[in-house]
């Protein structure tokens, strides 16, 4: 059974939610009985220490790296169970999985992506296919659109709004983050900065 809603970038007809999430359940049941889905969740949440972006993460309320990894990686699986279901159910169309989700999230399925090693691994095993490429990425996600039905036909309940942040938020709290990055010389959402380092460092010295 077909949504009647059309990917326009494919002209795909997109899978009904309740076919969706039917799949994903499977997909990400079997992904949490794999014995390297503990590591790959330790993994994720380390990878912030690596790499993390000035509009992702940053954009959740009162951001903590200690409690909010967890909550998002929980997020960031289902999200990518999602993505396999609908590749799969399209006959592998990579741009219908690319489906749209809430900037954090797609910061975590970044972060979970990164752990190359463990997720070839992991869908080899499971015989299924990770989809994410930049170049397909949508952003601007919204309540009500075929994710956020896809989700709800999972049984996931609603998504956390404290992840799950709606396009016009997320504009807004990107305006109030540029607008505290430009204090300490930072510019163009995290794409460049002023700062030269010779007189910080110099007073660093000193200070320490």
């Amino acid at each position: 059974m077909l949504d009647k809603e059309i990917n326009h970038m494919t002209m795909t007809t997109l899978p009904a939610p309740a076919e969706v999430a039917a799949r994903a359940n499977d997909i990400l049941d079997a992904l949490k009985a794999h014995p390297d889905y503990e590591r790959l969740g330790d993994s994720a949440r380390r990878y912030t220490d690596c790499w993390a972006t000035f509009t992702g993460y940053p954009i959740i309320a009162s951001w903590n790296l200690d409690t909010d990894t967890g909550p998002l990686f929980d997020e960031a699986m289902r999200v990518l169970a999602l993505k396999s279901a609908v590749f799969e159910l399209t006959d592998g169309d990579e741009h219908a999985a690319e489906l749209v989700v809430s900037a954090p999230v797609d910061e975590m399925v970044h972060a979970v992506l990164a752990q190359y090693t463990l997720c070839q691994r992991m869908t080899a095993a499971l015989g299924i296919r990770f989809v994410h490429m930049t170049d397909q990425e949508r952003f601007g996600w919204n309540p009500g659109d075929y994710t956020h039905r896809c989700y709800l036909a999972a049984g996931w309940g609603e998504p956390n709004p404290r992840y799950w942040i709606d396009a016009a938020t997320t504009r807004s709290r990107l305006q109030i983050l540029n607008q505290r990055y430009a204090t300490v010389g930072i510019g163009r959402d995290g794409r460049s900065h002023s700062i030269d380092f010779t007189g910080e460092a110099a007073r660093l010295v000193l200070a320490g």
